[in-house]
């Protein structure tokens, strides 16, 4: 027989769900404590408020004697030494999308935002959409909307909103975050291959997305790309009901009239919208949240009135900053397909204007060379393309790694600038010299690179 829980212990508490959710299990009443290797603000100021102590670097004795439940983090693995002291107690640990699923998602209306690509934007526009219209919903984003301010809060509430990722849950468990979330709604915005430290091939990938679906029960919806034959693909045998949300003829909530420029304006379920941020992509993400709302019963006045005052997420098409004419944004694209999407959205945004594309290679999929001959063709969106040094590029074999020198090579002969630098330093002082008035630099990587955008700015200010 199980003892009540009263003491939980996070490992790896400074991540920003993982934090979030330890703050919401104090604000329970339960007894909250955390451990983790680097320990810095603003996480470490969010818990200090919140009376969670934290320990740092981790050791055995970080993990308290009377602990009842331990929490594991996705970035914890065999050889933490709180790890192997949990094991070696015979301790009873949860990943952290099981501990959501235990204390926050039972018998709650939960919306799983999921694909390859828009997450992010449509979550988070979706929580929007359900906030503005005084539903409350709690919500966790893996990233932070302007319009919201932060990216989880896990408050007392009928809905939920979820990004659903695909990627793995924890050290122990390799199946998808998303099929711990019990779903009630399910959008699916696209599926391609990605994560290849994870999944094998996309037959893999759609078989998680398979199972997602498998889980959605029948009084549920599946909201799905309708120009994407591998996302389709996957709703195939649901028990709930499936819509399809796209461009095609074949829709059965179909987009049309859309029009771009600095922003959006589209046609959708029998309403007008419009939408600050650009491109294609932008517009069937607003759709399939749109879609979402409508399911919720929330009123077309509403989401209209909310879509048009959704501002976006940080790190997708951010603005960093405008010095002597020249526009630096920051994106956190990475698959080839979103860095075309995002170049397209660009110039629509920035007609006549040379856009540049600094790409660094840092994903778990890019590092590799399964995109070697999709990257040129995206990039080539661009007027012109700085690469970085692939990230960790010791941790790949010669083989298996991308070969930038190649990507520069093929975008030059599709008729593109296109320039290897190794680091930062060489980036700045290449684009130091290349750029003038009115040109636009897009920097994509899904990590900080360094911090180039502020060098960036301070470079082309002198």
């Amino acid at each position: 027989m199980q003892t009540p829980l009263r003491h939980l212990h996070f490992i790896g508490i400074c991540g920003t769900a993982m934090g979030a959710v330890a703050a919401a299990l104090r604000a329970q009443g339960y007894t909250v404590t955390g451990s983790d290797a680097g320990v810095y603000p603003p996480m470490s100021t969010f818990l200090a408020e919140r009376d969670i102590p934290i320990a740092s670097p981790f050791h055995p004795d970080n993990i308290p004697a009377e602990a009842d439940l331990i929490v594991v983090g996705n970035a914890i693995s065999r050889g933490n030494p709180e790890l192997e002291a949990v094991l070696n107690r015979r301790l009873r640990y949860i990943s952290l999308p099981e501990a959501l699923r235990q204390f926050f998602l039972s018998g709650r209306h939960n919306a799983v935002i999921s694909g390859t690509h828009g997450k992010t934007t449509t979550t988070s526009l979706l929580t929007w959409i359900l906030q503005s219209a005084g539903l409350a919903p709690a919500y966790l984003i893996g990233g932070i909307a302007h319009n919201l301010g932060q990216g989880c809060s896990l408050h007392e509430s009928k809905h939920v909103v979820l990004e659903g990722d695909e990627y793995d849950t924890a050290f122990f468990d390799k199946r998808s975050k998303f099929l711990h979330y019990l779903p009630e709604l399910v959008v699916i915005n696209n599926l391609e291959f990605d994560h290849a430290d994870i999944f094998r091939d996309l037959e893999d990938v759609q078989t998680s997305f398979r199972r997602l679906v498998q889980l959605v029960p029948e009084n549920g919806v599946v909201f799905v790309n309708a120009d994407a034959p591998d996302a389709l693909a996957v709703t195939v045998g649901s028990r709930a009901p499936v819509y399809s949300v796209g461009f095609g003829a074949k829709a059965t909530h179909p987009i049309s009239n859309a029009r771009y420029g600095s922003g959006a304006a589209f046609e959708f379920a029998g309403h007008s919208f419009e939408l600050q941020l650009p491109g294609e992509f932008n517009v069937r993400n607003a759709a399939m949240a749109i879609a979402a709302a409508q399911f919720y019963g929330v009123p077309m006045a509403e989401i209209q009135k909310a879509v048009a005052s959704f501002e976006g997420v940080r790190r997708r098409q951010e603005v960093r900053g405008t010095v002597r004419g020249i526009t630096v944004i920051d994106d956190f694209g990475h698959h080839p397909t979103a860095l075309r999407q995002t170049l397209i959205a660009l110039r629509h945004q920035y007609p006549n204007r040379r856009v540049w594309a600094v790409f660094e290679p840092r994903s778990n999929t890019t590092r590799r060379a399964i995109f070697q001959q999709a990257l040129p063709e995206a990039l080539a969106e661009a007027d012109g393309v700085l690469l970085s040094q692939v990230a960790r590029l010791e941790q790949l074999p010669e083989d298996n790694r991308l070969n930038p020198l190649q990507v520069v090579k093929d975008i030059t002969a599709l008729g593109k600038p296109a320039f290897y630098e190794v680091g930062v330093p060489e980036i700045l002082e290449r684009l130091r010299t290349l750029t003038e008035e009115g040109d636009v630099i897009a920097v994509f990587s899904n990590g900080g690179f360094d911090n180039i955008h502020q060098r960036l700015l301070e470079v082309l200010a002198k």
